[in-house]
């Protein structure tokens, strides 16, 4: 089957090319579509056990965590303005009490992880186009990469004070939201994520 052209998801959707694109290449590295010059993309027929999505392993080096983030940064960031452009008041609040909850967890892994994504899949939730939604599930909380100094052993019992500056990251993005600020959202957002790949870089 021809899928539609790349001005015509754009359109559909309410995206920037970037993310089409972003998508096409996630779904031809999957072995879903195939391009053939001059002709279009094709969606290829799906093998019954395929599973979409990133498994957690495919993030473990970080060449993988480095094009993870390209690939969020992409996404997220036009996320986060349709967000402040759309929100509701109630999905405004439920993104301000995610980022909220990121101070009140000890930074035990499974915990900030967890913590971290459900921040990010509300944005992607106020959005106003649930294929944004549908593609942070599909990652799961395997897409939040922290540098290995920030989290404590496994292990470790004592509760751990939460990282400051990543916490005031998260409030920035959702006070921008809140407050309905399309190019404070992205460019906070934006911040946020690049400064995760600095972060990661510096501790490889």
């Amino acid at each position: 089957m021809k899928m539609p052209s790349e001005s015509a998801l754009v359109t559909r959707f309410g995206v920037s090319r970037t993310v089409v694109r972003e998508a096409g290449s996630r779904l031809q590295a999957a072995g879903l579509v195939e391009s053939h010059q001059g002709k279009g993309s094709f969606v290829l027929m799906v093998p019954p056990d395929h599973r979409a999505g990133i498994k957690p392993s495919v993030a473990n080096k970080p060449d993988d965590i480095a094009e993870l983030i390209g690939l969020r940064l992409g996404v997220e960031v036009e996320a986060a303005g349709l967000a402040a452009a759309g929100r509701s008041d109630a999905e405004a609040d439920s993104i301000i009490r995610a980022a909220a909850a990121l101070r009140r967890i000890p930074a035990q892994t499974s915990q900030l992880l967890q913590a971290d994504f459900d921040f990010h899949r509300q944005i992607s939730r106020a959005t106003g186009n649930r294929l944004y939604g549908e593609l942070l599930e599909s990652f799961g909380p395997a897409m939040i990469a922290y540098p290995a100094h920030r989290l404590p052993p496994l292990d470790q019992t004592n509760h751990i004070g939460p990282d400051e500056v990543i916490c005031r990251e998260h409030e920035t993005i959702a006070e921008a939201i809140a407050d309905g600020d399309v190019d404070s959202a992205r460019a906070a957002m934006r911040l946020h994520l690049a400064g995760t790949r600095n972060r990661l870089s510096r501790n490889e």
